[in-house]
């Protein structure tokens, strides 16, 4: 199997961009991709970094709202759906295993789905206005990655429920200690380049995984695509107010 293929996949899964591999993906590697969603990650906040770089005299409030957009152009919403979902299903299945499955199979968005959007998007606004105007991009590089690769630990830890789902797949076809490797790789790669920073970060990223995880241990029993959008979005917002808060200067 070519080692381009399943980064592609990877690519055409997680973006908008305009990829195309030959043929439909087979089970093998689509679980492969899932190596290379930390990459993907690294591609979005590659871009990311661009355009803050291009918008470096632009008012902050202005840069961080574009960046936003393009961000969320970039991956077509497809965690915001699954954060949406997510959050209508906890709420409205009332503890119930079954009822909270039936929920996020639903597409339409509740209450619940729209306040979790509207919360986790102002989070990263904010947070993005106050990165950019304090010159700290490496953040909006960083929280793509280790939202990407919280997905292989997640399907490495954590049991996949719906039986004909695209996770299926992925689970199934992981390679487990190449996957290990990868997630050891991407944290000691932000240790050596961010220092504590980047350690600050990574302890917010574990500490966001081990919550949720827990939480869909205890309600559901393992994760679902949608639960898996929501540790993406939720790990980007947490990481990137983190940095804030820790690395940005107070006024």
């Amino acid at each position: 199997m070519s080692v381009l293929r399943p980064f592609l996949i990877a690519l055409q899964f997680l973006t908008v961009l305009p990829i195309r591999t030959a043929g439909a993906p087979d089970a093998a590697a689509t679980g492969r991709s899932l190596l290379y969603y930390p990459l993907v990650g690294l591609v979005l906040g590659l871009l990311l970094t661009a355009l803050a770089w291009l918008l470096a005299d632009a008012p902050s409030p202005l840069a961080a709202a574009l960046l936003l957009a393009f961000w969320i152009a970039l991956t077509g919403a497809l965690h915001l759906d699954g954060l949406a979902d997510t959050l209508d299903a906890w709420l409205g299945g009332l503890g119930d295993r079954e009822q909270t499955l039936a929920i996020m199979k639903d597409p339409c968005c509740g209450p619940a789905g729209v306040v979790a959007l509207v919360l986790v998007l102002l989070l990263k606004f904010a947070a993005l206005a106050e990165l950019a105007d304090a010159d700290v991009l490496w953040a909006v590089a960083a929280s793509p990655v280790l939202g990407r690769t919280a997905l292989p630990l997640l399907f490495l830890t954590t049991p996949y429920l719906r039986p004909r789902g695209l996770g299926t797949a992925l689970a199934a076809h992981l390679p487990r200690r190449a996957a290990v490797t990868v997630i050891i790789g991407v944290a000691l790669a932000f240790g050596a380049l961010a220092g504590t920073d980047g350690l600050l970060v990574l302890l917010t990223g574990a500490a966001v995984f081990l919550l949720l995880r827990s939480a869909m241990l205890r309600r559901i029993g393992g994760t679902t695509g949608d639960t898996a959008g929501a540790l993406v979005e939720l790990t980007e917002a947490a990481t990137l107010v983190a940095v804030v808060l820790t690395s940005v200067p107070a006024p």
